[in-house]
């Protein structure tokens, strides 16, 4: 049998075991509350964060960069030019064209080195009316002529917004009123047509090329007007040259089209 002593003894090592339970079981249960917690925090940060990122993603500009205008010489104008308005971004796009097409017996190009106008064809009726309906939607405001050639085909084309040949309405359309090859397989343009640039059979878009000197090509191109005023100011700009002395290029002198508009 245990002497008093000892049963103080074995009380109290069990005192102290109690004691020590309890106080795992406080410390387990703080661990626990502590785990919960900084769970919710987490949670907390975690929502925060997206929310934030929602917001700036929300508030920000798109990731594709928004088009630029196109390029176009900086040069100091030529005697009858001014300097051209700025040109438009390319942002301009339609899904098809209407199926109402207008009419027009004339059109006017208002640059900044003069007016140049020329008179429809009707026998390209699709290409009149949809260059119209492009013209009288605001389209080709405030777009450069990207593009003039000076030794073996004599243009200046103008009608695309992107202002590296690359631009158009965001459909195309067919070929008409092409004219015949004559031996040598090509047609002689003559001076103060207006003819549709492609990149192919009936791929014609928005862009036209206008003739100031008589030029050998393949007859690819719809012919739709043709030139009634204004073929001092393509002469002009011509006597110009090409912005990198080739023959083929960006104008040195920069032409802008301030405003297209058309005759019924």
């Amino acid at each position: 049998m245990p002497s008093k002593r000892e049963r103080e003894l074995a009380r109290a090592k069990f005192q102290r075991q109690q004691e020590r339970r309890a106080e795992r079981r406080v410390r387990n249960r703080y661990l626990q509350i502590l785990g919960v917690v900084a769970g919710v925090v987490a949670l907390f940060a975690l929502v925060n964060y997206q929310n934030n990122a929602s917001d700036q993603v929300a508030a920000s500009p798109s990731d594709s960069a928004a088009p630029a205008p196109a390029a176009i010489s900086t040069n100091a104008p030529i005697a009858g030019c001014q300097a051209p308005a700025v040109v438009r971004a390319d942002n301009i796009t339609y899904g098809s064209a209407t199926a109402d097409l207008p009419t027009a017996s004339a059109f006017t190009l208002d640059t900044n080195c003069g007016a140049i106008e020329f008179a429809a064809d009707q026998k390209a009726p699709t290409t009149v009316g949809t260059i119209a309906w492009l013209a009288d939607s605001g389209f080709y405001n405030n777009t450069s002529c990207h593009r003039l050639t000076t030794q073996g085909i004599f243009v200046l084309q103008c009608g695309d917004p992107a202002g590296d040949g690359t631009g158009g309405p965001g459909f195309s359309f067919a070929d008409e009123n092409l004219p015949t090859a004559g031996a040598d397989g090509n047609y002689i343009y003559p001076r103060g047509t207006v003819a549709m640039a492609n990149s192919g059979p009936n791929t014609n878009g928005s862009q036209f090329f206008l003739v100031y000197q008589d030029s050998p090509l393949p007859p690819n191109y719809s012919v739709w007007g043709n030139i009634t005023a204004g073929l001092d100011v393509l002469d002009n700009v011509a006597s110009a040259g090409v912005l990198n002395g080739s023959s083929d290029g960006l104008p040195s002198q920069a032409v802008v089209i301030n405003k297209a508009s058309t005759t019924p």
